[in-house]
């Protein structure tokens, strides 16, 4: 319950750990966006921050998701300097596609100051 995967939930979910803490990721600032007009220009959906178990619950309303392309764009620099810790990456994007609006989709992220990892889960 709470954690974005019930029925009626967002059909995006996000979850970003710590890997250099072993813990979730709290705090950290997202934004969601969609390619428009023929991939010309991007437009933000949603800004958020990651909760206390490194979800960001509500990405989307429930119901199927607009066919296109995404991004997930983190402030990872944001996060690390809120920590006292230096960082490679300032942000990371996660870009990616729906081609069916029906799933319910999930892109986790792996963190550290040196390096980050996502997949589709």
């Amino acid at each position: 319950e709470g954690r974005g995967m019930e029925p009626s939930s967002s059909p995006l979910t996000t979850h970003v750990l710590d890997t250099t803490s072993g813990l979730p990721a709290q705090g950290l600032c997202l934004c969601l966006s969609r390619l428009e007009d023929q991939g010309q220009h991007w437009t933000d959906l949603r800004k958020s921050y990651t909760d206390s178990d490194g979800r960001c619950p509500g990405l989307l309303p429930p119901g199927p998701m607009k066919a296109g392309t995404y991004k997930l764009s983190f402030d990872t620099e944001g996060y690390w300097k809120e920590r006292g810790q230096e960082s490679f990456y300032p942000y990371v994007e996660v870009v990616f596609s729906i081609t069916n609006e029906t799933h319910r989709f999930h892109v986790p992220l792996l963190l550290s100051p040196w390096s980050y990892t996502t997949y589709r889960g």
